[in-house]
């Protein structure tokens, strides 16, 4: 099993990079995401490779982290869930941006990826909601509050918080990380009016 490859840039296509590694090209498929941030032909590259081995094939995955890796795996987990949807969704969020999603229960988030509708959306936060924490990655330190805000359980000057700010146009992710930094600053007992002040100071910056 190929678990990793080094080598250079010989070609990037639609959906796929063929890396040279000492004269073999090997074919790994990656998301639009990572395809767009591989240096260009010919340059040093590093991808982490997840193999699949059928009775007619053997197909490469890349991905830039072993982060992106492990949401491949997760997001197939989930049913109906393949390589190619789950290679989409990642094409359009970070793992981040997908755990944020998930702990928000922001499925017109999740559901921006192609060939991803509502459906589909709902059965990934559903079934991933427990698990998303573990692979936060950046957004580790304000997914617990952010999954306190999706379920409703938040406290009710945090709710009404990101409520506000979401009303003057702000994501819930956006809204959700102010008021985060809001509660650092002021305290944990704080009112929703201050929330809402330091959380705007936050998003001004």
């Amino acid at each position: 099993m190929i678990g990793k490859l080094k080598g250079t840039v010989d070609e990037i296509g639609e959906d796929h990079v063929i890396i040279d590694v000492h004269g073999v090209g090997y074919v790994a498929y990656c998301s639009a995401r990572t395809l767009s941030n591989l240096p260009g032909v010919g340059e040093a590259v590093t991808l982490f490779i997840e193999t699949y081995v059928r009775e007619d094939m053997i197909r490469l995955f890349g991905f830039t982290s072993p982060l992106e890796q492990e949401w491949f795996r997760l997001l197939q987990s989930v049913q109906g869930i393949g390589a190619k949807v789950a290679l989409s969704v990642l094409g359009v969020l970070t793992p981040s941006d997908l755990a944020n999603a998930i702990a928000l229960r922001d499925i017109a988030m999740v559901s921006r990826a192609p060939g991803v509708g509502k459906r589909v959306a709902e059965r990934i936060v559903t079934e991933l909601k427990n698990k998303a924490p573990a692979f936060a990655g950046e957004a580790s330190g304000t997914i617990g509050l952010k999954q306190e805000i999706g379920e409703g359980v938040a406290p009710r000057p945090v709710a009404d918080a990101v409520s506000a700010l979401t009303n003057l146009g702000y994501s819930r992710d956006q809204a959700a990380n102010a008021v985060a930094a809001a509660m650092k600053e002021a305290g944990e007992g704080a009112d929703s009016t201050k929330l809402i002040r330091l959380g705007l100071k936050e998003l001004s910056r």
